[in-house]
């Protein structure tokens, strides 16, 4: 079984370092928050370490989401 957390929980970490963090703890899974940037109503709303219209729009930033996770064995 893999062990993981919900990114929201690092805010104000960029992706890199949420994932770097991920790897440095020892997990091998994470629940990226990706839904719109918004102002928090709520614990963690707003919250987003992926931008998921990017990713649809932009190949190379895709990638480099998809990089990022590789590397860090996440």
């Amino acid at each position: 079984m893999k062990l993981g957390f919900v990114s929201a929980i690092l805010d104000g970490y960029s992706y890199e370092e949420m994932m770097a963090t991920a790897k440095r703890i020892g997990y091998q899974c994470v629940e990226v928050a990706c839904w719109p940037e918004a102002k928090a109503e709520r614990r963690y709303a707003g919250v987003s370490h992926i931008n998921c219209e990017k990713v649809i729009e932009d190949d190379s930033y895709a990638q480099h989401v998809l990089a990022v996770a590789k590397d860090n064995g996440v």
